[in-house]
């Protein structure tokens, strides 16, 4: 089968596991932007393209599908999900189709199909200008999320909570907007207050099935880091939030993958924030695996193929990360765990740092989760309670400090 991949170290660390995994089913072929280095071993073949290129990519893809017989393609990147469905489609492959893939990108569409269908979600306005974002917020109600319409990772999402914010924060989506490939529009919508959960979802001939929810912790506001996530096999949230999910996927018209549901649990109750056409970032799909045994990675290979997914549970436990940012933007002058409590740790299930003393970071508003991010830390328990104090017990053992820029800026 063949993957579309970003490249690089940042690639390695946090999507590493899902080629892996798919190479142990299928033999892979791979397009990615450079020429591969870790991915070799999981590879039999590779074309180098820019995948938002689409003339290159259906060059690489052609000549892939001439010296090896394709059974699907798929990727697990939020930027290529579009030109996929594209080049699946070119070469007569399964797959979602383009405007489904673009729908669900974009945020201003989704939240068009969401309302037809009847799913709960949050009013939301298009702003074209300041003038725009303000009559927009007026209309809705102070707190507003401004945020760019086709972006992920939280760019540019910002929460205004009075008309004095409106300038500044306009200004900073927009600048997250600029880069997107099917939007550069920026959505003015609804605060919606409550508990961050995520559905990590596997649907297959239109049939969605409900795998696991993920309980999210933010950083501090304005802004939408997302800073720690958890898994418990036996979350009982699941049973009440999985029907939304579904219903919000039918809504976009998906009839196959891996989809990364967010929502909010507003006074108990879930609202749509975005549906991901793709395997959860931040290792969400690793924290399923060790929590409930489904291979997420595995089951978007088989989607793709045309193939049912195996979503049998084969463990009951759970798991939890935790994302490592440095308090202050500035150079790294600190950036290990303590090797002697790493060793005695069965539960500490993997640590990656991205960066090394000596490394500039910049977190928000001048950076984003890209520049900010130190590494993580992955952590095991019979309960996502129990793994999230593993995780915080671990970060006393952690040293990560910076040696801040002089006007830095930190979130």
């Amino acid at each position: 089968m063949l993957v579309i991949s970003t490249a690089g170290p940042e690639a390695e660390a946090y999507r590493g596991y899902c080629l892996e995994a798919v190479a142990a089913r299928y033999d892979v072929v791979l397009i990615t932007p450079a020429a591969p280095t870790w991915e070799r071993e999981f590879i039999t073949d590779f074309e180098i393209a820019e995948p938002d290129d689409a003339q290159a990519l259906a060059v690489a893809g052609q000549a892939l599908a001439e010296r090896h017989e394709l059974t699907g393609v798929a990727t697990w990147s939020e930027w290529y999900l579009v030109p996929t469905a594209r080049l699946a489609r070119r070469l007569g492959l399964p797959t979602n189709s383009p405007g489904v893939m673009e729908a669900a990108r974009n945020k201003a569409i989704a939240r068009t199909l969401y309302a037809r269908h009847g799913v709960p979600s949050a009013a939301s306005m298009t702003a074209r200008s300041l003038l725009e974002a303000a009559l927009a917020a007026e209309t809705i109600g102070y707190p507003v999320v401004l945020k760019p319409a086709a972006r992920a990772g939280s760019i540019g999402v910002i929460r205004v909570n009075r008309a004095e914010e409106l300038p500044g924060s306009f200004e900073f989506a927009t600048a997250g907007a600029r880069d997107g490939i099917e939007s550069t529009k920026v959505l003015a919508e609804e605060y919606l207050d409550g508990p961050e959960v995520s559905v990590e979802c596997v649907t297959h001939r239109s049939r969605t099935t409900a795998v696991a929810v993920t309980r999210k912790t933010l950083g501090a506001p304005p802004f939408f880091e997302e800073i720690a996530h958890s898994v418990d096999a036996g979350d009982p949230l699941l049973d009440q939030v999985a029907p939304v999910a579904a219903a919000a996927i039918k809504a976009l018209g998906i009839t196959d993958g891996v989809q990364h549901v967010e929502m909010r649990l507003v006074d108990g109750r879930p609202r749509l924030i975005e549906v991901n056409a793709r395997i959860g970032g931040d290792m969400i799909g690793h924290l399923v695996q060790l929590a409930t045994g489904v291979d997420l990675a595995r089951a978007a290979a088989d989607t793709a193929c045309g193939q049912a997914p195996d979503l049998t549970r084969t463990r009951h436990s759970a798991a939890a990360i935790r994302l490592l940012y440095p308090n202050a933007s500035g150079t790294l002058t600190h950036c290990h765990l303590d090797a002697d409590f790493a060793a005695r740790t069965p539960w500490l299930e993997r640590v990656t740092f991205q960066r090394a003393v000596g490394d500039a970071v910049i977190l928000p508003p001048v950076g984003d989760m890209f520049s900010a991010r130190a590494g993580f830390l992955i952590t095991t328990g019979p309960t996502a309670e129990t793994a999230q104090a593993r995780a915080e017990e671990a970060l006393g053992h952690l040293a990560l400090a910076v040696k801040p820029h002089p006007s830095a800026s930190a979130a």
